[in-house]
């Protein structure tokens, strides 16, 4: 799974509105400064959050953007889903409508259980967790897996079979 820059960037923003001060408003220009995020890409990305309930903003000097739910309550899937949609689409479909033959008949069953994984991550990690860091169980259970910190395939290669 490739996690995009705006996916990102989206969390990035949540998590300082998420430790920002009695949830006052923050302005735009601030949360891109504090993430480095580019404030015209933030802004839209916002927009989104905001049409998926996720942030409320308010206009003019005393104004800005906060959390429109409590952390959390809030989980990294919602975010995802506000500014990308769904977790897991294999061409525009969701993995149960997939259908192939042959040699590939189950893959389909590989992209449902990669969708379930994803799920059982983003969907209980909540934003206070991260910004606590007090991460759920689950998660930290993953983190502790032998490789769970080696990338793999960034090399375009393939290792010899034998």
């Amino acid at each position: 799974m490739r996690i995009s820059a705006k996916a990102e960037y989206a969390v990035r923003a949540t998590l300082e509105l998420t430790v920002s001060p009695d949830g006052s408003p923050v302005k735009g220009t601030k949360l891109a400064e504090a993430q480095d995020i580019p404030l015209q890409f933030l802004e839209h990305i916002l927009l989104d959050l905001k049409r998926a309930g996720i942030v409320r903003t308010k206009r003019g000097a005393r104004g800005g953007y906060w959390l429109a739910q409590p952390a959390d309550t809030v989980t990294v899937a919602d975010i995802i889903r506000a500014v990308e949609g769904p977790l897991a689409y294999i061409q525009d479909l969701p993995p149960e409508e997939t259908h192939y033959e042959g040699a590939a008949k189950h893959l389909r069953d590989v992209w449902i259980a990669t969708r379930q994984t994803l799920r059982e991550v983003l969907e209980q990690t909540t934003l206070q967790q991260i910004a606590t860091g007090d991460l759920p169980q689950g998660v930290t259970d993953l983190l502790k897996e032998p490789g769970a910190l080696v990338a793999r395939g960034d090399t375009g290669s393939y290792p010899a079979l034998g």
